[in-house]
């Protein structure tokens, strides 16, 4: 049984109460967690604030804080392996992609580690001969960031990234759902030399993020989670009138015309929904296929699919691990049940394997003649592929915008004058064309609708977390005259 702890004002504490926390894979207790409690929010933001005004932080150069972020970077690669290793344990998430998801982490704090001393201001050319004036970029001061269990350490990243780089400080409240990793990350933060109480890392359910996100002291909240969630936290932070980003949810189109390139489609629709057993925000969970190639189409993924090897989340040869709770699994089952009632046909999959562990196969519904199926407009979170054919590209753009979300999407056709009207069609975030789920710290993502606003990635976020001043600077050496003289 393993024991984690909270990271408040650069010391590591216990939580007022500790909960449990589940392997997955067997669904047993595994390790204790901290519970902040109100009390321990309220350290966490007074710590940061301190942090903020604190002249060790307050003063240090830019070029310094980059610094840091270098040194940040180094830690989380050397201790790569640890954190990847108690990401799989605590979520389920396969270690074949926490490992090489957590290596290319360190990229993002380099890349906000270089973008430090790069955020500027600007010299107004104004209209009056006897001012100089500009606009300085300032912090904006204390950042609540709340990411979930899933992809924790990257979604994390890039909240705390830009908002350091940018002179902000930070409270991370990591899911109540596997915080592990995120707990044990305090501890490579601490070693990396920043001041005491920049960034805070606690945990706890829903009492903890309500406290947090209405806090007086906090002016800016960075959430990636679903719209139930953020409906929430916007009405908190009307309290203390705080800026919000949020990263919600998604139900993206993945859409193949029948001039594609099928094997790279196949391929990248597998990944797209069943990487991850399914739990990402931009999984390519409704396949829009031309209805030239459908039945083609559809063997091959329907082979592919039923050939993934399920199994323990820590043996590289896996493919697909477990889902992160039960309540997932059980979601995933009644949505799947409900669409069938309402008309889709079952191709593969379909209900969680038995024994221990919360593991569902992939699965595949075809909604071709159930267009008002739930499974549709619903985001499972979970192995599940929902199929509709298009005649027409007209059609598919329909299909594509018929959706709530607008997170991401990805067109795959070889007809680039068709690609570019597809790009400029499709309400998302994010489109990606012949490939899907590329990631870059250097590009920014968001959505639209249901699926929040704002950008993480990207020069963009950095300057999200900043506030602009502009100075007034009179260059005449004669006095300013008196107002109330007639002249």
């Amino acid at each position: 049984m393993q024991e984690f702890q909270h990271y408040i004002a650069g010391r590591f504490s216990d939580g007022v109460r500790q909960f449990d926390s589940l392997d997955p894979s067997t669904g047993s207790v595994w390790a204790r967690m901290p519970d902040a409690g109100l009390e321990g929010v309220n350290e966490a933001v007074d710590a940061a604030e301190r942090a903020f005004f604190d002249a060790e932080w307050a003063g240090m150069l830019p070029t310094q804080r980059g610094k840091l972020l270098y040194r940040l970077a180094d830690l989380i690669g050397e201790n790569a392996e640890r954190l990847a290793e108690l990401e799989t344990k605590d979520t389920g998430k396969i270690i074949r992609e926490t490992s090489a998801q957590i290596a290319y982490v360190a990229e993002y704090y380099r890349y906000y580690a270089g973008l430090a001393d790069k955020i500027e201001g600007a010299h107004l050319p104004i209209d009056k001969p006897d001012m100089e004036v500009w606009l300085r970029r300032e912090p904006i001061g204390v950042v609540a960031a709340i990411v979930p269990w899933n992809s924790q350490l990257f979604l994390s990243a890039v909240k705390i990234g830009p908002a350091l780089a940018a002179g902000c400080t930070v409270v991370l409240k990591a899911s109540e759902e596997g915080p592990a990793p995120l707990l044990e990350f305090a501890r490579i933060f601490d070693q990396a030399g920043f001041p005491k109480g920049v960034l805070n890392v606690i945990t706890g359910g829903a009492e903890v993020g309500a406290t947090l996100t209405s806090h007086p002291k906090v002016v800016h909240v960075a959430f990636t989670g679903g719209p139930e969630t953020a409906r929430h936290i916007v009405r908190n932070s009307a309290e203390n009138l705080a800026s919000t980003s949020l990263e919600l949810g998604g139900k993206s189109p993945f859409i193949v015309f029948e001039d594609a390139d099928i094997d790279s489609a196949v391929n990248a629709q597998v990944s797209g929904i069943f990487a991850a057993t399914g739990q990402s925000c931009v999984a390519g969970s409704r396949l829009l296929v031309q209805a030239s190639i459908k039945d083609v189409f559809l063997a091959r993924i329907k082979e592919k699919a039923e050939a993934v090897v399920i199994g323990a989340p820590n043996d590289m040869a896996t493919e697909v691990g477990p889902l992160c709770t039960e309540r997932q699994r059980e979601t995933a089952l009644l949505l799947i049940e409900r669409s069938l009632a309402q008309g889709a046909s079952l191709i593969t999959g379909g209900a969680p394997l038995e024994g221990d562990g919360y593991y569902f196969p992939p699965t595949i519904l075809d909604c071709s003649d159930a267009r008002h199926a739930d499974s549709l407009t619903q985001e499972f979170f979970g192995p599940v592929l929902s199929v509709v054919c298009f005649e027409t590209e007209a059609e598919a753009v329909e299909l594509a915008n018929k959706t709530q979300f607008g997170l991401a999407s990805g067109v795959f056709t070889q007809n680039l004058t068709r690609a570019h009207r597809m790009i400029r069609a499709i309400r998302s975030g994010v489109v990606w064309v012949n490939t899907y789920r590329a990631v870059s710290p250097i590009a920014p993502f968001g959505g639209h609708g249901l699926s929040g606003h704002g950008r993480e990635g990207g020069l963009q976020a950095a300057l999200d977390y900043t506030k602009v001043k502009t100075v007034w600077l009179r260059t005449s050496d004669e006095p300013i005259p008196d107002p109330f003289v007639m002249r």
